[in-house]
């Protein structure tokens, strides 16, 4: 049998919603040690902040952090898994979109957990871990 998601995923992530400022967005990273925030909007996710996002998005183009929302860098749309998945559909969810984490969601839709490739990692199943890592990681041409 595959391994539960809430087994393995973060639950109850912080999240902000579109209107957040940037700054507070980066801080809820430092704070929860992690590097993605969902956005939420009506309990629902509609996107995600990455640090990456914020690094690329926005002070490598030169743009004004302070005054910025989640929304002016946030990626959408945002990848979801159910809560009931398996850890299967979740790496394939994973190598399909080329993403790092998952955002899980429950039966109404509303974010639960995210599960990372630091979580598959921690799972001990070292082949998978290196499928996922491999697929996510194929460069991406612009």
């Amino acid at each position: 049998m595959d391994t539960p998601l809430t087994s393995v995923m973060t639950a109850n992530p912080a999240c902000c919603k579109g209107d957040t400022p940037l700054t507070e967005v980066a801080r809820m990273m430092l704070e929860n040690d992690c590097g993605q925030i969902p956005v939420v909007e009506a309990g629902k996710p509609v996107g995600v902040v990455t640090d990456r996002d914020i690094a690329v998005r926005m002070v490598a183009e030169g743009r004004e952090t302070t005054s910025a929302r989640a929304s002016d860098c946030m990626t959408t749309p945002v990848t979801t898994v159910p809560e009931n998945g398996s850890l299967a559909d979740c790496c394939e969810a994973m190598e399909r979109d080329q993403i790092r984490r998952v955002v899980v969601v429950d039966d109404s839709g509303a974010v639960c957990g995210i599960v990372a490739q630091a979580d598959i990692a921690r799972t001990g199943r070292d082949e998978k871990t290196a499928e996922v890592v491999k697929h996510v990681s194929v460069p991406t041409t612009h």
